[in-house]
Parts: C-alpha cells; structure tokens; sequence
C-alpha cells in the first residue's frame, strides 16, 4: 500500500493476505452474512409443516380449523416480515456504526440472531405460531444490519488491491446460507415433520461462533483513526491486519482522508441527500440496489418449481434440482471473488446486468412455447441456470463492494444506511406484487424484470466508473468532476490532488 524506493522509482507495497485479515473476514461472514442467506431459505422447504402447525394449534385453541385465507395470510406474513425486519435493521446502521464500530455492531447483532433461534426453536413446544411471525422480524433485523455492515467492515479491514475480492466474500456466504438451508430442507434431513423447529433454530449456532471469536480480532484501522482519533489502537490493528510494522504510508493516506472530511462530522441520512458532493455518488448505489432486486432474482427461484415441474422433473427430484441451482450460484460467487480484481466492478456489473436481461427474455419465450415444443422446457431450466449465473457474477455481490469505495469515511454509514433500506424495500415488493404479476401476466413478467435489467445496465455503462485498485479519497475525487465540485481539505486551500502529491513526495523521502 506505502510508496517505497527503488533506484529513484516510487514502488507500491500491494497489501497480502494475513491470517489476521483471513480469519476476521471468515468469522465475521460466516457469523453474519451466512444467517442472512440461510433465513432467506429456511422456511420454503419445511412451509407444508409449518402450516400443517399453524392449522393444527388453531384448531386445538378454538376447536375449529382454519380458514383458508387466514392461513395464507399468516403464512404471508410469516415470509414477509423477515424482509420487514431487514429494512428496520438497515435504518439502524447508521447510528450503530458510528457508536459502536464495525465490529461491536457486529458482535450486537448477535442479539437479533439467537433470541429468535430460541424462540423459533421452541415455537412447536409452545404451541405458538404467533413466535415464529415474531422471531422472523427479529432475525430479519439482524439480516438488515448484518448484509450492510460486514461489507463495510470488511471493506475498511482490506488493503485496496484485496478489497473487491474480500467485499464479496459476504455474498458467497449468503448463497453458501442458501445452500445450506436447501440441502437441510430435504425431506430426508430436517424438511420434514419433526425436523423443522430444529432447522428454524439452528440460525443460532453462527451467531454464537461469531460471539465467541469476533473479539479477538481487530476492530477497523479507519473507524479508530479518523472517528475515533485513536491514532495508537489504530496503529496496532493496521499492523496485525498487514502483518508487518510498516504502515506509515497507509495511515498517512487514513489521515489525509479525515482532514478532508473534518468539517463534514457523521453525516446523516439528511445531510447525505443533501450533500452536492454525493449526488451522484447516491444515485447511483439507490439504482445499483434496485436493480439488483427488482431484476426478478427472488421471482426467478420462485418459479423454479414449477418450471422444473412442467419440464418433466419428477416432484420428489425438483429439491435435489433446487439444490444443483444453489450449488452454482456458490461456485459462480467463488469465481467472481477470483475475478473481481482483474476484470473489475464495472465489467462484472454490466455482464451480470446483461446476462441476466438475455436470460429472461430467452425465459418469457421459452415458457410460452414450453406446452407445444417438447425440448422448450429443457430451455426454461437452462435459462433459469443462466440467469443465476450471470446474477452471481455481479448483480449480486458487487453492489456492496462498490458502495464502500464510493464513500468517504464520514458518509459510508449513512450510504450503507440509505443502500441497505432500498434493498430490503425492492425485496419486499417483489415478494409482495410478483404473485399477481405471475397471475395476470404470467411468463411474460419476466419482460419486465428484463426492462429493469437493462435499464439498470445502461446506467452503469454511462455513469458508473471503475473503482478498483483505486483510494476511497481517488475514487471521491472522480465523482468530483461529475458532481462539478472541488473536494478540499478543511484547513487550509490545499485541494485533494495537491495534497495527495504532497503526501507521496514525503514518503518518498522517508523511504529515501
């Protein structure tokens, strides 16, 4: 990361992987963003028992079975209020992050995960469904909090020439929780009539692995430093993260960093919409998140089912397909975790967007010909893989990478705040207006998420830039331009680039 000498060149130190830095992201993803993955999954393949539950404790309260639009009410509520629970969780990031830190926010959340593990787990010994409604808005807090902190963590742990690679770990442990939650909810495991209070409550097990080893490891270098004024801590942590004593040049660039923003305090969610500086900046994490779930992502795993049943998958085989499709949403995010740093946030982005408009054209087609053509139904299922592909690639993890750099130190917080509501709103009305876009329009509102997929494609190739390899004070001074603004340092004239020159001529002498 510092500049060094070498017979009168400047030579950047690129940071490496250390087991400090290899661990806290390991922990702290598994801890956090494996539950979110989990939770978006746990109840589908159990839901026949769980409902079975909720008629069954109706009837022997009120010895009357329930009627059939009050338990798909309750079960709707059930599914919807986990992403309820993440939109308040993510209204809470701000003032957590600012308060606590990165990692105390984290090791706090941990609330939000075992109390409704305990009380999911207990639901059917209660004879209570009312708990299990409650438990999954309280973990869906937990969610919130969780799928916009451990980025921001992480990304602030990492040295910038690891930091795409790092920021995406969260995501291949949210479709790793995908996966996991898949494979335990096959009827054979614990998808089965005595086996789902056990599954519901196992959420709990990370968030304990988390509680117990988090600790131990540090807390963000940039959080101490320029929120903090903690100059010594953050000095020890940076030096347990990178793995050697040097990291002079880097803490003069965390430094330079909070003299620029000095004037500017922890910015709210208020001042943050109003800062001319960030216009562009939010704009386009607001399109970048909306895209990423309005795209039909959630829709797509919705109709697989029945897209795997009207091929001809036998009902008892469409989990084990369910399974293979988690499976390559995993190793597609393990690839793009490889890739991030040689092809970049925008190329991912822009075909991840592509593939996944393709998909669901080729998808609307293939399905309004899938009864009169019989190979068509093999496309279904072959464009259904497609998309998840081309959604692993970039829609999915890099939204969160890019929403790191873009923001300097006193915004991050706020941004993360404002990225993570809009996230969890898009979730939640796709859940809630996709089942009448399936009925009224059925194959064909897959046109509409491909829309959205372009769309959202064209605003990334006109607006968004590349942001790897780059500073969060580099990638700030690029959004400067387009937001015709001079970023400045808070005591005196010098701007940004002056000052950045000055900083590296310094360090140039010292390694001298």
């Amino acid at each position: 990361m510092g500049q060094t000498e070498e017979w009168g060149k400047p030579v950047e130190r690129r940071g490496r992987l250390t087991a400090v830095l290899v661990l806290a992201t390991l922990i702290s993803a598994f801890g956090s963003s494996f539950q979110y993955g989990y939770n978006v999954a746990v109840v589908n393949s159990p839901s026949p028992f769980m409902q079975h539950f909720f008629n069954a404790t109706y009837m022997e309260r009120y010895d009357t079975p329930m009627e059939s639009t009050v338990l798909t009410l309750l079960w709707s509520l059930t599914v919807s209020m986990y992403p309820l629970g993440g939109f308040f969780g993510s209204l809470m990031v701000a003032p957590l992050v600012n308060k606590l830190g990165r990692k105390g926010t984290l090791l706090f959340n941990n609330i939000f995960s075992i109390v409704p593990a305990v009380m999911m787990g207990v639901s059917e010994i209660a004879k209570t469904y009312e708990i299990i409604i409650v438990a999954r808005f309280i973990v869906g807090i937990c969610a919130g909090l969780s799928s916009n902190v451990v980025p921001m963590y992480l990304g602030e742990l990492a040295p910038k020439n690891l930091r795409g690679a790092i920021g995406i770990v969260p995501q291949l442990f949210i479709t790793i929780g995908i996966l996991s939650a898949q494979v335990l909810g096959i009827r054979n495991i614990l998808g089965n009539s005595t086996g789902w209070t056990l599954m519901l409550g196992l959420t709990g097990i990370p968030a304990l692995v988390e509680l117990l080893l988090l600790p131990f490891f540090p807390e963000s270098p940039r959080y101490l430093l320029i929120q903090r004024g903690d100059e010594k801590t953050a000095l020890k942590s940076l030096q347990r993260l990178r793995g050697r004593e040097d990291v002079d040049a880097e803490l003069s660039e965390m430094r330079l960093e909070g003299e620029s923003e000095k004037a500017e305090g922890h910015l709210s969610v208020l001042t943050l919409l109003s800062q001319r500086s960030l216009r562009w900046q939010l704009i386009s994490i607001i399109v970048m998140n909306m895209g990423q779930q309005l795209s039909g992502v959630n829709a797509i795993y919705y109709y697989a089912d029945s897209i795997y049943a009207t091929a001809g998958v036998s009902p008892n085989v469409i989990q084990y397909v369910t399974v293979g499709t988690g499976a390559v949403n995993v190793f597609m995010t393990i690839a793009a975790v490889f890739i991030v740093e040689k092809a970049g946030r925008r190329l991912l982005l822009l075909c991840g967007f592509g593939i996944c408009c393709g998909a669901c054209v080729l998808l609307t087609v293939a399905l309004n010909f899938q009864e009169s053509v019989t190979w068509m139904s093999y496309v279904s299922i072959a464009c259904v893989i497609i998309y998840v592909i081309g959604h692993a690639i970039g829609p999915s993890p890099i939204p969160t990478v890019v929403t790191t750099e873009m923001f300097r130190q006193s915004a991050r917080p706020a941004a993360f705040m404002v990225a993570g509501s809009v996230h969890w709103l898009s979730n939640f009305t796709v859940g809630l207006v996709f089942p009448f876009l399936e009925s009224g329009l059925g194959p064909y509102s897959f046109i509409i998420f491909s829309f959205i997929c372009l769309v959202t494609l064209i605003y990334i190739w006109l607006v968004v830039p590349e942001t790897k390899n780059k500073t969060f004070l580099e990638n700030c001074q690029m959004f400067a331009k387009r937001n015709k603004v001079e970023i400045k340092l808070s005591d005196g004239d010098m701007s940004l680039k002056e000052c950045k020159e000055s900083l590296e001529d310094v360090t140039r002498v010292m390694a001298f």
